[in-house]
């Protein structure tokens, strides 16, 4: 009789201790007033471009940051939407896909910037949840190794001389980030913009190859591009860094155009934005991955092997820093004729 009685006690007891065990989480809940977000649901990446660019790129840095720390335990899928620089995965995301909490879209300054010139359609910057920033990369001016420019200065005066002799090239057409570099250098220098000259090329390997042949005088690329390059013995030479202060690494010698007298400025951050309705729950999940993901030990090192540099901006701070920068894009297209 005692074996039959005691099998229903002792059940009763483990009952009794599950029942407490749960009223202590609970209570644990009410006394912090927040629960454990799970993490949303098929996570993805999407790249608005085809693969091998920067906003694939960016994708691979954030998969790769977020399982090294932990931050994420399902497999980041890198889905692919190109299109405008960015325009048709924002109309897709605004339009299609606006509550959808697992799906973070890569952007770029360059998102930006055409988000600011009216060419990502009827919507504006105030129609997604900006989530992250994860690095930048910054405008540097490339001469040849054995140009008669030995610093910013040099190319200034000779633009002021005779604008028509400095031929400016870039992987961009008018309008773009690069062709927004060479007429900031032409403003700073004093020329009116409409005056300098201006050669696009499909892609920095094809002005590079134009700057070597002298058909060019001057490239407007980007930092991590440029010591890349530098990195495989091309003999080209950076004048200037187009940021506040210089960068870290290998570029650590080279100046600002600000130390050389110029005040120009022109940072390619790189990072992620949500659809407008996700939930909140999903956005602060999300916010804190990136937090996790970026503080870890091993981030610097993936940055720098994507070859960006330093900036990490999340939450209210990101979209604070978005928005006015896109109003200064627009002041600045404006300025140059590019929007009314």
């Amino acid at each position: 009789m005692s074996n039959q009685r005691s099998f229903p006690t002792t059940i009763g007891r483990l009952l009794g201790k599950a029942s407490a065990a749960a009223c202590l989480g609970l209570s644990l809940l009410a006394l912090t007033g927040t629960a454990v977000q799970a993490e949303p649901r098929r996570p993805e990446c999407i790249a608005p471009a085809q693969p091998g660019g920067g906003f694939d790129l960016t994708c691979r840095l954030t998969q790769a940051a977020l399982k090294e720390s932990g931050a994420l335990k399902s497999p980041l899928r890198i889905v692919y939407m190109p299109g405008g620089v960015g325009a048709v995965a924002y109309n897709n995301i605004v339009a299609q896909r606006p509550a959808e909490g697992g799906a973070i879209v890569a952007f770029s300054g360059g998102s930006l910037l055409n988000l600011a010139q009216g060419k990502f359609g009827r919507y504006t910057v105030d129609d997604v949840r900006w989530l992250a920033a994860i690095g930048a990369d910054y405008g540097v001016a490339v001469v040849r190794e054995d140009s008669p420019f030995q610093n910013l200065s040099d190319l200034m005066a000779a633009l002021k001389e005779d604008p028509s002799k400095v031929v400016f090239g870039a992987g961009g057409t008018v309008g773009s980030q690069d062709w927004m570099k060479a007429a900031l250098t032409a403003r700073a220098a004093g020329i009116d913009y409409k005056r300098m000259r201006f050669v696009a090329f499909e892609g920095g390997g094809e002005g590079i190859t134009a700057l070597r042949g002298n058909h060019i005088q001057a490239y407007m690329g980007d930092a991590a591009e440029a010591s890349t390059i530098l990195e495989g013995g091309a003999p080209i030479k950076i004048l200037a860094v187009f940021h506040n202060e210089r960068l870290p690494g290998r570029l650590a010698e080279v100046p600002t155009a600000k130390e050389q007298g110029f005040d120009i400025e022109w940072p390619i951050i790189r990072g992620f934005y949500l659809g407008p309705k996700v939930s909140d729950a999903d956005y602060d999940w999300w916010t804190d991955a990136f937090k996790t993901a970026t503080s870890h030990e091993a981030f610097a090192k993936l940055r720098e092997q994507q070859g960006l540099f330093p900036f990490d901006l999340s939450g209210p701070a990101l979209d604070a820093y978005v928005k006015d920068q896109v109003k200064e894009y627009a002041e600045l297209a404006k300025s140059f004729g590019l929007i009314q």
